[in-house]
């Protein structure tokens, strides 16, 4: 098989009839779920086909800046989703921020080096590679820092006697705050774990089907499927240790005691 089968909207619009079956199936059973399903669909809708439109732009100008407004733009929803699912979060800046900065330098790095040093594409940074790459990796490092962060607020929230007594006894704040340290981390590196477990065996992923798809040799596109697989595991660990670690620094203080008033939201 050479090419890809191109589709039409109306294959799209048959596609869609299992989702709409399941809409029924709310209906009937009184989930309450049938609006979410609908309007979850028409907004991935929307925005795939305005990110298509705007796809096709950045890469026909193939400029610089354009690629890094558009990679800015994914970074900073990035950022928001990470601040929006966590449910005690730090206040000011450091809500949002925190987890962007932890995406940013783990998400830049990898990008930069798969680009450099493994696809090498002329240049470096031409959109269609870069982007999608940039894309892929922070979508799962916000998955690991989003779970990571909210794991980590909410388990000194609730262990705040347990962490202010090993501060009393003389630890540092490393030391008193370790085996939540570890459960946040155990929490973010989850996801990406038992995503590597079952490729292969259990699924197969999406860059790889779809290169199946396109006619691409099974082989390379295992090859290329692979190499993703390491960047993003990569990635995710690097973000989830920086925004792990980042988050015990701002909720200590220089004098080792524990600040819970920087965290805001649920229940204390």
């Amino acid at each position: 098989m050479t090419g890809y089968l191109p589709l039409t909207y109306w294959d799209l619009v048959a596609a869609s009839v299992f989702l709409i079956l399941n809409a029924v199936f709310s209906i009937l059973l009184d989930l309450g779920l049938t609006r979410t399903l609908i309007v979850s669909a028409l907004r991935m809708t929307v925005q795939l086909i305005l990110v298509g439109l705007i796809l096709k732009a950045i890469f026909f100008a193939g400029s610089l800046l354009w690629t890094m407004l558009a990679a800015i733009v994914m970074l900073g929803f990035a950022g928001r989703e990470i601040w929006a699912r966590q449910d005690r979060r730090l206040i000011g800046v450091w809500g949002p921020g925190l987890g962007a900065a932890a995406m940013l330098v783990a998400g830049t790095l990898v990008t930069l080096y798969a680009l450099a040093g493994l696809i090498r594409p002329d240049p470096v940074w031409l959109p269609q590679y870069a982007l999608p790459l940039f894309g892929m990796v922070l979508g799962n490092t916000m998955t690991g820092v989003s779970l990571g962060l909210d794991t980590l607020h909410t388990a000194l929230a609730q262990g705040q006697r347990a962490v202010e007594a090993q501060l009393l006894l003389g630890r540092t704040r490393w030391e008193a705050t370790r085996p939540f340290v570890r459960q946040a981390l155990r929490s973010g590196f989850t996801p990406i774990i038992n995503a590597m477990a079952a490729t292969g065996v259990v699924s197969l992923p999406g860059m790889m089907t779809g290169q199946i798809l396109s006619g691409v040799d099974p082989r390379e596109a295992v090859k290329y499927q692979l190499l993703i697989m390491f960047l993003l595991g990569g990635a995710t660990g690097l973000g989830v240790l920086g925004a792990t670690f980042g988050s015990v620094w701002r909720l200590t203080d220089a004098r080792h005691r524990l600040r819970l008033d920087r965290l805001t939201g649920g229940s204390r």
